[in-house]
């Protein structure tokens, strides 16, 4: 007994070693990571085993197949013209640049959220488990996420440059120990700015603005360098000697990196053991950390009574606060929803600055049809990008089990629908109006068809969000643990968003066999009164029937 307490006193376990308790964590948290593959949250029991292979073989396919094929295809094209040329540590480093950069972005905000936010650290701490053994179970799951997707880049990278016919014993050796030179550089990494994150995050009152605008900056990031990879590639090979040079003279580490995957065995030791040192330091310095950061109060303000005059609020305006409220309080809401309203100011400002290059070229295409036919797929486009915008087909089902405090109130049903349906409406026709006035200044088209480029969007907007109200009114899911489930994991979502997309591109296609006989100005009023009066059937079945439907959920 005295054994024991002693044991417990020192924060360990009876009966565990701190290899054994730290597997037995690693095992939680990674089962944690990947639950969905194995628990239906939406129907609150286990996935049949074959839903749960089903599920793992679609992303195994997703990361190796198609994320692993397109850097298999960028390896063989780069890998035979720098070997000839004698830059093999080149071909190593680009490849190790990318590994960290994809390694670091797919596990920062694992590091965020499961080291230092992991909602049971508290009840982990208050058990006699060791400090360092959940440090250590945390570390490991962020490497393993860190070396999944920086493998999946440098497995190819090394594998190609085997096949390629410098297959020796060194070069295994060294494509081995850049792998994990990658991927325990992308653990530093990860835990350093995890950190900063966090520590930002303590800082901030909108905690959802910092996650929502990071995410938008990578899409925004990643989307440059897949428009503008071939461009990037081309330009490299008609600089490689300058390229290497500069790496070699101002960043010689990943010159080293790059030798270390060529079979340079000096390299490999040396980059190895600043990788341990790296490691190591990031280790120490987490374990005289962890504690304060685990168990921190993130920072929250305290309450601090100031005697202000509240202006009262009408019924609509109070609904409408608190559905916008629920679109911003939501990082998942508001980029699964409403990417149309960033992506829509896009589309107007690169018109507006390539307007001198492309109307030219189309003029020239399409004659004395140009300035129709622009028209119509200006249209189109809009209401195409607009859709990408679908908050109500998600917005009775995100209440949940919380729809009894939106019966209760003291308003009609119709009122809280039409909150939810207006969310969808301001957030995607503001923009939308913007976006047309920005097009209109590009383009500069007659009177009639400079109105109908801002009454069709419009009208399509409402037609988007009532269609998207309805489909989510007639097949609601009130029962779920996870928020996204709702937001893009149901097939009334994506009927909403390819329902749009539909409408949107025959818009556009059906200009050829009925738009030029009839003319540009009134075919964009036909399809203007078509989205009118459909939008006015949507919208007195959501006040009549739609209504008496959410009363009775």
């Amino acid at each position: 007994g005295g054994g024991q307490g002693r044991r417990l006193a020192r924060g360990g376990l009876p009966g565990a070693g701190g290899g054994v308790m730290v597997k037995l964590l690693l095992k939680k948290q990674l089962s944690e990571i990947f639950r969905s593959y194995f628990y239906d949250a939406k129907k609150n029991k286990p996935r049949s085993k074959a839903s749960t292979v089903s599920l793992i073989v679609l992303y195994v396919l997703l990361m190796v197949g198609v994320i692993g094929g397109m850097f298999t295809l960028f390896s063989i094209g780069l890998c035979a013209p720098l070997h000839e040329a004698g830059l093999d540590w080149l071909y190593f480093t680009l490849f190790a640049l990318v590994g960290v950069l994809m390694g670091v972005f797919g596990s920062v905000f694992n590091t965020f959220s499961g080291l230092y936010q992991a909602k049971d650290n508290d009840l982990l701490l208050s058990l006699p488990i060791p400090v360092r053994a959940i440090l250590a179970s945390r570390l490991l799951g962020v490497y393993l996420m860190g070396l999944m997707f920086s493998g999946v880049i440098l497995l190819p990278c090394v594998i190609v440059y085997w096949a390629v016919g410098v297959l020796t014993a060194a070069t295994v050796l060294g494509g081995i120990a850049l792998i994990l030179a990658v991927s325990l550089l992308v653990l530093v990494l990860s835990c350093l700015l995890g950190w900063v994150v966090a520590k930002i995050h303590s800082k901030l009152k909108r905690k959802n603005l910092l996650t929502t605008l990071i995410a938008l900056a990578f899409f925004a990031l990643y989307y440059m360098v897949c428009f503008r990879a071939n461009e990037l590639i081309e330009q490299l090979m008609l600089h490689l000697n300058e390229v290497g040079a500069a790496i070699r003279g101002s960043a010689y580490p990943l010159y080293l990196m790059g030798r270390m995957g060529a079979g340079d065995y000096l390299a490999v030791v040396l980059v190895l053991a600043v990788m341990a040192a790296l490691c190591a330091l990031t280790y120490l310095l987490l374990s005289r950390t962890f504690l304060s950061i685990a168990t921190a109060n993130n920072g929250g303000a305290k309450a601090v009574y100031k005697e202000t005059t509240v202006r009262a609020a009408g019924v609509p305006a109070a609904l409408l606060r608190k559905e916008l409220g629920r679109f911003t309080a939501s990082p998942n809401y508001m980029l699964n929803c409403g990417l149309g309203t960033v992506m829509l100011p896009i589309l107007g400002v690169l018109l507006l600055v390539k307007s001198s290059d492309l109307l030219p070229a189309i003029y020239e295409m399409a004659g004395d049809e140009a300035s129709g036919l622009l028209a119509a797929m200006l249209c189109a486009a809009l209401c195409l990008v607009g859709s990408m915008n679908d908050m109500a087909s998600s917005s009775i089902s995100l209440e949940g089990k919380n729809l009894w405090l939106a019966q209760s109130l003291p308003v009609t049903p119709w009122q809280v629908l039409r909150a939810k349906l207006l969310v969808q409406v301001l957030v995607t026709g503001i923009p939308m109006a913007v976006t047309s006035v920005l097009i209109l200044l590009a383009v500069r088209p007659a009177l009639p068809l400079a109105l109908l480029l801002i009454a069709l969007p419009q009208a399509f907007v409402w037609l988007s969000a009532a269609f998207g109200l309805t489909m989510d009114l007639k097949r609601p899911n009130l029962v779920w643990t996870n928020e996204i489930t709702v937001i893009k994991q149901r097939l009334t979502v994506l009927l909403a968003m390819l329902g749009g997309w539909v409408y949107a591109a025959l818009a556009g296609v059906l200009y050829y066999p009925f738009g030029i006989d009839m003319g540009a100005a009134w075919y964009l009023l036909a399809w203007t009164v078509l989205t009118v009066v459909l939008t006015l059937v949507l919208l007195r079945w959501l006040h009549r029937t739609g209504s008496r439907l959410f009363a009775a959920l």
